[in-house]
């Protein structure tokens, strides 16, 4: 028995394979093309309901203006003037009493939305995803069946997902209580602002336009709370991210000063201008990529990584060799001596490269985003940014704690004097920390190269924020500038949304001023023979 069932569903799926599409005739055609709108669009509606395999083609060249029609044919011209059959596609002589298709805005309106519609069946999920966009503000009940037919045959699970959200979005004004009352509920699924912008609508009074049936109210009101409730949790992930966008922007402005700062006591003012020095780096490899190796561009990132480090950290080199060295132990001298290198570097910048700022373009796998709910969307570069943050407080780590260096600018840091007693090369170290801490300063401004412009002053805007995240660490200590990077830059976002901008910089330096003064060596306090004395 069983081998005879499947033996009938086996012939059943051939038929159903061997069955071909249903293509345009003649007259549909015709009709789709020649007449007044009104008949027009029915003939157009009866056409897409059926799943002509051809249509799309016929609505793609009706929009073009490249359909001709006489007084039983429609023809497909193409630019180089030869001509196709439009319900066959057969090549064909156009006769010399054809005209040409003028179709008016609501035809033309009417004519994109079609092709939308019959474009939500395509093979390509990309295709599929931009025809949903351009149905959302215009689907009605005339296009409900494809919309139906869509949903039934969609793979993705979002798509599916989107496709149930803009059925409901149509039902719920139908004139039928029992469907509107199901879309109402329906809806409640979705986490879309404009499911939601929606839903106020039908909440309007009733004398306003608004749902009349206190039944499609309640689930209308329902489903409003539901969402509500899901934009409300996406709104605070996206403040959590930005926070922690921002911490990771300032864990790596502040990780290259932790290390100078400890070790030698320097007031760098021009930490912010190495930073820039790392950003104006990725902008030449961008150019060099996109001169001599177009093809490869989306690998910049990859190369202008180690130029930006190196190219600071040279910088950071002749700055310590030619000036620093000369003020250790003058803390005075060294901040109003880097201040004025800063203005040096910035005056410099804008005579090889302008004043203006210069834009570096994101590769393409750094384009776009994650998109979590209907609210809510993580852009790549600003992931990649927090994911290379970390990896470059992994490698000062690896670095401080297991070679030869890091032993040594831990012992410098601790106590210098004890240091040079044993043999270790104080200065060689201070040359080599200081390069170290210029150079990931260079990453740090290659990481702001991909979310904002680039320009003299781009340092500018970090200096004091990487002080504070320093100061507020406890001097010297990684895992501190850790803490106080992700710490503020949350809580700079949270009191952003509270207070604005302005007040919550203010707000932030106050809770830092006062936190100093309770605990003065910040978060976590240097331990060795120097915090003793």
């Amino acid at each position: 028995m069983w081998i005879g069932v499947l033996a009938l569903l086996a012939a059943a799926l051939l038929v159903l394979v061997a069955t071909p599409a249903r293509a345009l005739t003649t007259d549909e055609a015709h009709a789709i093309s020649a007449g007044d709108s009104e008949s027009r669009l029915a003939a157009l509606q009866r056409a897409a309901e059926a799943g002509d395999a051809r249509l799309p083609a016929l609505v793609q060249a009706l929009l073009d203006g490249a359909v001709q029609v006489d007084d039983k044919r429609a023809y497909i011209v193409a630019p180089d003037g030869s001509a196709v059959e439009a319900a066959s596609g057969a090549a064909a002589t156009l006769p010399e009493t054809v005209e040409d298709v003028s179709n008016n805005n609501r035809m033309r309106g009417e004519l994109q939305l079609a092709l939308a519609a019959l474009k939500l069946r395509s093979p390509e999920i990309a295709e599929r995803r931009a025809a949903l966009l351009a149905l959302r503000d215009g689907v009605d009940e005339s296009k409900l069946s494809l919309v139906e037919r869509a949903l039934a045959s969609e793979t993705d699970p979002t798509l599916k997902g989107e496709l149930a959200a803009l059925r409901a979005g149509v039902l719920v004004s139908s004139g039928d209580v029992a469907k509107r009352l199901e879309a109402a509920r329906a809806l409640g699924e979705s986490s879309q602002p404009v499911t939601r912008s929606l839903l106020l609508e039908r909440l309007k009074p009733a004398a306003a336009g608004g749902e009349t049936d206190a039944a499609v109210r309640a689930a209308l009101a329902q489903s409003e709370r539901a969402i509500s409730g899901r934009l409300a949790w996406g709104e605070r992930l996206g403040v959590l991210f930005s926070g922690i966008s921002l911490g990771s922007i300032l864990l790596l402005a502040a990780l290259g000063l932790a290390i100078s700062y400890g070790l030698m006591g320097v007031i760098n003012m021009a930490h912010g201008e190495l930073m820039m020095i790392g950003a104006y780096a990725t902008y030449v490899v961008q150019n060099l990529f996109r001169t001599y190796a177009p093809g490869a561009f989306d690998a910049y990132i990859l190369v202008a990584i180690p130029v930006a480090f190196l190219a600071a950290a040279a910088v950071g080199a002749v700055l310590e060799r030619g000036v620093i060295r000369y003020l250790y132990g003058r803390p005075l001298e060294t901040l109003l001596a880097t201040w004025g290198i800063s203005l040096v570097l910035m005056q410099a910048v804008r005579s090889v490269f302008g004043a203006q700022n210069v834009q570096v373009e994101n590769p393409g796998w750094l384009s776009g985003g994650w998109q979590i709910t209907g609210n809510l969307v993580l852009p790549w570069n600003r992931i990649a940014i927090v994911v290379f943050a970390f990896a470059v407080l992994a490698a000062v780590a690896l670095v401080i704690a297991r070679t030869r260096l890091g032993l040594f600018v831990r012992g410098v840091t601790q106590n210098r004097a004890m240091a040079a007693c044993t043999g270790v090369d104080t200065r060689r170290v201070d040359l080599l920390a200081f390069s170290l801490g210029a150079g990931i300063a260079g990453l740090a401004g290659c990481a702001l190269s991909q979310v904002g412009n680039v320009g003299p002053d781009l340092g500018q805007s970090y200096i004091v924020d990487s002080f504070l995240v320093v100061v507020l660490g406890g001097v010297g200590q990684l895992a501190g500038t850790v803490y106080a990077a992700l710490g503020l830059g949350v809580l700079n976002k949270l009191l952003e949304g509270w207070a604005g901008a302005v007040l919550a910089k203010i707000m932030v330096l106050l809770f830092i001023v006062v936190f100093i003064q309770k605990r003065p060596q910040g978060l976590f306090a240097m331990k060795g023979r120097s915090a003793e004395a």
